[in-house]
């Protein structure tokens, strides 16, 4: 069962190094306005909460894997070459796209704070890490992002269907 527990920390944990990644990211590109001061605090929480996670996996005896963690980074570099609507430069579109993978994480990442807490039972075998603590951290992060996100979400969707009528033909 260790191992699998192994395997599953591992690859979580490549996860957060790309969702930190792009984390840091969006925020340089957003630097300067109120979603980039939102993304510099959710940026800096997941930081934060990959060094925790880091300090699980050694407690627990898990080595970390730098292939899967450096994949990650390049896979959060590579991700950056996607279309986004402009030859050159950023797109509201990207800006949008970052937000919903940013989203998609954080709600992964609570979910493995319960995941690790309820059915891998480290929250007895941890004692000293408060898994409610950091379930309501990336829930509190969530909520930082998500009106950035039904914001940048409407004017680029509500600006896409003006410029395309024939959109599905």
């Amino acid at each position: 069962m260790d191992d699998f527990l192994g395997i599953y920390l591992k690859d979580q944990l490549a996860m957060g190094v790309l969702w930190r990644e792009l984390a840091r990211r969006s925020q340089r590109n957003n630097r300067g306005s109120e979603l980039g001061e939102a993304l510099g605090r959710v940026a800096a929480g997941i930081a934060e909460d990959v060094e925790t996670f880091r300090t699980i996996m050694r407690r627990l005896g898990v080595r970390t894997n730098p292939v899967k963690t450096g994949l990650a980074a390049v896979a959060e570099r590579v991700g950056r070459l996607k279309p986004n609507g402009r030859l050159t430069g950023y797109s509201p579109l990207s800006r949008f796209v970052e937000l919903e993978i940013l989203a998609m994480g954080i709600d992964g990442k609570k979910q493995l704070w319960t995941t690790l807490r309820d059915l891998a039972d480290l929250g007895t075998r941890l004692p000293g890490t408060d898994f409610d603590r950091l379930i309501e951290r990336a829930e509190q992060q969530r909520a930082a992002l998500e009106p950035f996100r039904v914001r940048v979400g409407t004017d680029v969707f509500a600006t896409a269907g003006r410029r395309a009528p024939n959109a599905g033909t």
